[in-house]
């Protein structure tokens, strides 16, 4: 199914997605589903394997998700993202708290320090509940 945003009005999202049957279904979003203290945070964009000291790519994205499933497009807090599992005591390291735009953080300068295996990050958001990543690995060069 894709999706196409049609309009942003305050906290009114207008969408409308062809289900590849050619029958168009729409709808309005309004972030519902729950307030700021049901919020919770989902990696939309997990991270994969990377080459230590080089930056994760793709970038990781982390939403902050109504009671419903849906990204809540009014949350603009900051997320943090820390080191959940750590097999080996590496550090995290580049930009590890990053505002929401659209109730989505996009995390694309993150890099691990030492080669190892099931490391998973642990994304932090005042107002949300906390995620945790997929497990990924950091190589040798």
């Amino acid at each position: 199914m894709r999706l196409s945003r049609l309009a942003v009005l305050g906290a009114v999202v207008a969408v409308a997605a062809c289900d590849g049957t050619g029958r168009i279904v729409t709808g309005i979003s309004q972030g519902g589903g729950g307030g700021a203290a049901q919020r919770a945070l989902a990696f939309t964009v997990q991270p994969s394997t990377a080459i230590v000291g080089d930056n994760i790519i793709p970038a990781i994205e982390v939403a902050a998700r109504d009671t419903l499933g849906n990204t809540d497009v009014t949350f603009t807090g900051s997320v943090t993202v820390a080191l959940g599992t750590n097999p080996i005591g590496a550090f995290l390291e580049g930009t590890k708290t990053v505002a929401a735009v659209l109730g989505v953080a996009r995390f694309g300068e993150l890099s691990i320090n030492r080669v190892g295996t099931g490391f998973t990050l642990v994304a932090t958001a005042s107002g949300a509940s906390s995620a945790t990543s997929a497990a990924f690995d950091i190589t040798a060069p």
